[in-house]
């Protein structure tokens, strides 16, 4: 009789294999060890939810097999946390060896019960990136509470137990619980914590399984005995002692409290010798302990068992890979030849970040409720989708939660074509039968309580990538969550499906410092909803937007206000509107920085939710902000009071250049003078996420849509003003760079670029800065002069210019030649992609000068202008030292910033245009980051500010001025490659010839948006962008 060919399953099929096989230690691609031949023995397995599995091996087949077998048997993807254990012949537990033949291992097979178990304890549950994988360690905190093996204080074990029975039974009612505890015995002595268990059980309303586990979980692994397994031992005086490895080393407890510890990174060597279990630690000069400890245990096989055991634990915990085998002696060997096996939690972590897996159902075994749980084990089709996070409604609790995943792991697209699989433990052997299972029923939403469904309102989505890369803006699709309410997802449907229930509350820390010593260190735990973040982003940008009005109500005015060059006019004018919007701003931030707390879990208000959002508090203040639109209206005048003043004055020109130079005012005074518009916009950006993030449904939805209204409408009303204001300030910045020109601010001229090209001359090609203008083209020299600024040689009007490649014709790369209606020049780019960017913009230009009336008006001084002669003036053969004679206006140069765009430029050889102005004010970001330099050890926290082209690092947000600076034109960011060693998460690097550093951020959305930000100083615009935002003005 032919047995008909199992039907292939969406349940089996994983990285594009065709059949259900091992996937738990295999390398993406690959399939498990083919079965070896020989006679075949049936194997049992009892599984951590106490159901037995029956396995078909073949008594030659390794230990690897089997264990393979039993992970695609449960679609269990990060098998490498778990083993197999087993009795041997001496009555001792020992793990399955995975290297090893079956037949070697277990004398009697058919009589051997095989105990599928959590083999390795990692620190932080978060590190477990599938739901499937915790739900198996709840399933292992279960059985260690019952059995007493992992012991608490009452207060800890009533509230495991609460998260175990809100897992099974779902919301508390009191009858049901009690009955359900008095049939079900989790703990020892149960009777007398039942009380609290259900008053900790009440207070669990809303959570599901999958959120039941994950704070199970978060309690657990604060104790003590977490994950210890001990090994009875004596030290050389004969006293009890029990010996346990845990990930950071081995441990040395008595009784049930641990009294000493030896760090992985203090031990230089394990061995056992017959008895004996010998510590080798390294020298230590601070330490009282022998350079080698001693410990007896009961027998050799005790010593062999444990030394393997930590030999695992060191190999699966501090390695990066898996240690290669050591090749065999050709005539003795010495020692043992036992090795570890399998992948490390390195390795794991970053094999489940790198693939794209598709949520599979599974059953909980002890679950009445009908939630339709996932897990991941087929190839996702899309990178870009979004799980669904949920603040984890229990006190709060400090957690090195530093989380690693990938959103397809968390996210799918069900096929409504192809049946639900639901994997039960129970329902196939050896992973080869049909795993076809009913599908999610309909009536789960029926099971529901109000309560449940009102905690489904807050449930909420957040961009999270398991590699760290930029993500273009998705378009929008929706989703269910856990049945019953809908959520925008970034990312189309595929097919136009619905994507299936999201689930998993994955929490991790997001202001804390991490140091390389991580498992010392002790961390917070925030949410991880993606509104979180941009609400974040709000309250950091805000800060910095706080202190720059402090530069002009508080700094500017103490330097300039009490002076009497300082016009009263000009007084009233800046005070008056800066004044009221500091007043203001600084309120709008107080209650931001209150309602991130509350956010956070600094009170238990966030139980119901309430002050999951941020729209109401900007809808409430932007309706505050309406009154004052007329101090918004009035920046134009302000600024154009300002330059009206120090152009009658001398000496407040002089006190205005004096307070720029100041630590204070780290970008130049004009800039900050247009801050209250550039917020405006800002405002605008993060209520567009927050509106994109949001489905319709939300609770904060209404408010965010309501504040975008109110903002779009100011912006709108400000948009032409904004626009003028940017190139007059810019006009005036660089007015200050240059000598030897009078008339550069005037109406009409609009900034287009600025930047380095060679000019060629008699003496070959010269380093120029050119200077575009919408009438104009003005070069310059960097003169050694003490005032910092540019020597203007000659200006080429735009008015009848035409412009042509010229490679060919002077044999120079990337040359063009500048012919205009009184001279010609012949310039070279640095690069192709330069050439092409002053091409366009020359062109455009002389588009636009054609349409005008005429030539522009000499701009250079009378000085300058009677000796200019074209192409070989005698101005080009000027030496440094010639140009060091050169004086503006004024009598004596005065001191200037030598740190502005333009030096900048010149230095990094490199040019910048008017669009990538605009679009750096946009991009404006504050925040805390981690910084690494190349050939350093540790991470540095500070508080990074980018604005301007630049990175200003603070030591705190309260500080009033930069510690130092970092102009980002001419650096590239990229992320670290894996060469570079640096294995941390959301890393992204900054490099520019010889100088790298490395930035560390909180997490996957604020990694995303400093890469933009960065990016948009480091990488070239295009210009549709900001013709878009500036359609009137094409510049």
């Amino acid at each position: 009789m032919v047995e008909p060919e199992p039907t292939p399953s969406a349940a089996g099929q994983r990285l594009g294999a065709p059949e259900t096989l091992g996937i738990s230690t295999l390398d993406p691609g690959r399939r498990p060890p083919a079965m070896p031949p020989g006679r075949h023995v049936t194997l049992r397995v009892r599984m951590l939810d106490d159901t037995e599995e029956l396995f078909d091996v073949s008594q030659r087949a390794s230990g690897k097999v089997l264990f393979d077998l039993v992970c695609s048997h449960m679609n269990l993807v990060e098998g490498d946390y778990f083993g197999l254990e087993f009795q041997d012949q001496h009555k001792m537990m020992v793990w399955l060896d995975l290297i090893k033949p079956i037949i070697k291992q277990l004398r009697r097979p058919k009589h051997t019960a095989l105990r599928f178990v959590v083999k390795f304890f990692p620190p932080d549950h978060a590190q477990l990136l599938e739901e499937l994988t915790r739900y198996l360690f709840a399933l292992q905190i279960k059985q260690d509470l019952a059995c007493g093996r992992l012991t608490c204080n009452d207060s800890s074990a009533a509230l495991m137990v609460s998260h175990i029975i809100q897992s099974e039974i779902g919301d508390f009612e009191e009858s049901q619980c009690r009955s359900h505890l008095l049939n079900n015995n989790y703990i020892p002595d149960q009777m007398a914590l039942m009380d609290r268990i259900m008053e900790f059980h009440s207070k669990n309303i809303g959570q599901t399984p999958a959120e039941s586990d994950y704070h199970l979980l978060e309690v657990a692994r604060r104790l003590e005995m977490y994950g210890i397994r001990l090994h009875p031992a004596k030290d050389r005086e004969g006293s009890r002692l029990s010996l346990a490895v845990g990930h950071t080393g081995v441990l040395v407890f008595q009784g049930h409290t641990r009294i000493n510890a030896f760090n992985w990174s203090k031990v230089r060597k394990l061995s056992f010798k017959r008895k004996r279990f010998l510590i080798k630690l390294r020298p230590d000069l601070n330490s009282s302990y022998q350079d080698t400890l001693e410990f007896l245990m009961g027998s050799r096989d005790c010593c062999k068992v444990f030394w393997k055991i930590c030999v695992e634990y060191h190999a699966f915990f501090r390695l990066f890979e898996e240690p290669k085998p050591k090749p065999k002696p050709v005539l003795f060997t010495r020692g043992s030849s036992f090795r570890f096996s399998g992948r490390t939690q390195k390795q794991v972590i970053d094999y489940v970040k790198e693939s794209e897996f598709k949520k599979i159902p599974f059953e909980r075994k002890h679950s009445r409720i009908q939630y339709s749980s996932r897990l991941s084990p087929l190839p996702s089709p899309r990178r870009h989708e979004v799980p669904v996070e949920s603040v984890a409604p229990t006190d709060r609790m400090d957690s090195p939660a530093r989380l690693h995943w990938k959103e397809s792991a968390l996210v799918t697209a069900e096929d409504p074509a192809s049946p639900q699989m639901q994997a039960s433990p129970s329902s196939l052997r050896n992973g080869h039968e049909d795993r076809l299972g009913s599908g999610a029923r309909p009536g789960a939403e029926e099971g529901r309580s109000p309560a449940r469904q009102a905690h489904a309102e807050h449930l909420s989505t957040a961009v999270m990538a398991g590699s760290p890369q930029l993500s273009a803006s998705p378009t929008h699709s929706q989703g269910m969550v856990n049945g019953q309410k809908s959520l925008e997802l970034c990312g189309h449907s595929l097919d136009g499906r619905q994507p299936s229930p999201l689930t998993s509350p994955l929490l991790y820390d997001a202001g804390s410092v991490r140091t390389d010593d991580e498992d010392e260190v002790r961390r917070k735990r925030f949410p991880t909803d993606r509104a979180y973040f941009i609400a974040k982003e709000l309250l950091t940008t805000e800060r910095t937007y706080v202190k720059d009005l402090e530069v002009v109500t508080v700094s500017f005015q103490d330097a300039v206000g009490q002076d009497e060059a300082a016009p009263e006019s000009l007084k009233n004018t800046i005070f008056s509107n800066f004044e009221p919007l500091y007043k203001f701003h600084t309120g709008f931030l107080r209650e931001v920085e209150q309602r991130l707390a509350l956010w956070e879990g600094r009170s238990n208000a966030h139980i119901k939710g309430d002050y999951q959002r941020i729209g109401d508090v900007m809808l409430k203040n932007l309706q505050g902000l309406k009154p004052l639109t007329t101090n918004l209206q009035k920046q134009s005048e302000v600024l154009i009071e300002l330059e009206k003043a120090c152009r009658a004055s001398r000496k407040l020109e002089g006190l205005c250049r004096d307070f720029e130079l100041q630590k204070v005012c780290y970008v130049p005074l004009n800039v900050f003078m247009l801050r209250p518009l550039h917020r405006l916009m800002h405002y605008k950006q993060i209520l567009e996420r927050l509106c994109k993030h949001y489905p319709p449904t939300h609770v904060d939805f209404r408010d965010c849509r309501a504040a975008l209204a109110d903002v779009s409408e100011v912006v709108e009303q400000l948009r032409g003003s904004m626009i003028k204001m940017e190139n007059f300030q810019k006009l005036l910045e660089l007015k200050k760079d240059l000598i030897g020109i009078d008339n550069l601010v005037i109406p009409g001229r609009e900034f287009i670029r600025l930047g380095c090209l060679s000019k060629l001359s008699g003496k070959g090609l010269q380093q120029r800065m050119f200077f575009l203008f919408s009438d104009v083209i003005l070069y310059t020299s960097r003169g050694m002069t003490t005032s910092n600024q540019f020597k203007v040689h000659g200006q080429l009007p735009l008015y009848g210019m035409t412009i042509r490649e010229s490679e060919d014709e002077w044999g120079v790369p990337h040359a063009f030649t500048l012919v205009g209606q009184r001279q010609s020049v012949v310039v070279a780019a640095s690069s192709m992609s330069e050439m092409e960017k002053w091409m366009e913009d020359i062109k455009m230009a002389i588009d636009l000068a054609g349409t005008s009336n005429g030539p522009s008006s000499d701009l250079l001084t009378s000085t300058l202008t009677d000796n200019k002669f074209p192409e070989d003036s005698s101005a080009e053969a000027e030496s440094e030292d010639d140009m060091a004679t050169s004086r503006t206006s004024l009598e004596r140069p005065a001191p200037h910033r030598g740190n502005t765009t333009v030096h900048v430029c010149w230095h990094r050889n490199t040019s910048v245009s008017m669009v990538d102005f605009s679009i750096a004010v946009e991009n404006q970001l504050s925040g805390n980051l981690l910084r690494k330099f190349k050939n350093s050890n540790g991470w540095q926290k500070l508080w990074v500010v980018f604005t301007n082209f630049s990175l200003f690092f603070y030591k705190t947000h309260q500080d009033d001025y930069p510690l130092a600076s970092l102009p980002l034109l001419g650096y590239s960011v990229t992320i670290p490659s894996e060469s570079e060693n640096i294995h941390k998460d959301y890393v992204f690097k900054l490099h520019f010839k010889s100088h790298v550093y490395y930035f560390r951020s909180e997490s996957e959305y604020t990694f995303e948006r400093w890469m933009e930000v960065i990016r948009s100083a480091t990488v070239p615009s295009s210009r549709t962008r900001i013709l878009n935002r500036k359609e009137p003005h094409p510049h």
